[in-house]
């Protein structure tokens, strides 16, 4: 059997453990090399010199930035609030949020396919034959499936890395993992592109960006309002549920 027809059952578990193996060791070497370059500090130091070079090269400017917004959120490097504020420096609110939710979404599908191909379909069929609460939150998961996935794209307090490794463990389908993803990002990611367009204001004044902002209630009352819309689903099952006793 060739390589492009194995499942990850019919793979050895070293060669299934091999994507997550390189995406921690470079995890591990981009944190430590390379913190000093993906950072707000950097940007401004080189600001002038980035819109010379996206003004004399603007699809090569963006092919870059867009590559590497990718590899830093597939390798869980630091500096993606950093890329984020960038990508709206760069190109404006918009198209840079388009930008910025696109690449996201690619290096987030990236991590997920490679923490389902090495360690997904095992722990989600432990679940599946397990019994007592651990069965339970499965079912809980898979019957709320969409609502659980915006929820944790939209919740602000939830790290983008548990948002991105824990659909993995739990055997979502990549078609709506990638579309939750897309669309769940999309108000945080505005967001953020528009404090990055702005910094050009920000770094005239020597302030550094208020990233804050997105606790702000002008800004987290939209947000909330489609968390409550999220939520919404799973209060009528529960309800329904409970009528059916």
């Amino acid at each position: 059997m060739s390589d492009m027809t194995q499942t990850p059952s019919s793979v050895s578990p070293i060669r299934r453990m091999l994507p997550l193996i390189a995406i921690v060791i470079v995890a591990i070497a981009g944190g430590y090399f390379l913190k000093d370059y993906l950072s707000f500090e950097a940007l401004r130091d080189n600001r002038q010199a980035l819109l010379e070079f996206r003004d004399a090269n603007y699809l090569l400017t963006l092919s870059i930035f867009m590559v590497s917004y990718i590899i830093i959120v597939a390798f869980s490097l630091p500096g993606a609030t950093a890329a984020t504020l960038t990508g709206g420096f760069l190109f404006a609110t918009f198209p840079g949020a388009i930008y910025n939710v696109t690449a996201a979404t690619v290096g987030a599908t990236a991590i997920f396919l490679a923490v389902r191909w090495g360690l997904g379909a095992q722990l989600g069929a432990k679940l599946e034959n397990s019994q007592g609460l651990m069965k339970k939150i499965k079912e809980g998961i898979d019957d709320n499936q969409w609502s659980m996935l915006f929820l944790i794209r939209l919740v602000p307090v939830v790290p983008f890395l548990v948002a991105n490794l824990a659909p993995a463990f739990l055997g979502v389908p990549l078609r709506r993992y990638m579309i939750s993803t897309f669309l769940g990002i999309i108000p945080g990611g505005v967001v953020f592109t528009s404090v990055g367009a702005g910094l050009g204001e920000v770094f005239a004044r020597g302030e550094t960006p208020d990233l804050g902002i997105i606790f702000e209630p002008h800004i987290l009352g939209p947000i909330v309002g489609l968390i409550a819309l999220s939520l919404l689903p799973i209060l009528i099952k529960a309800i329904r549920g409970k009528e059916g006793l």
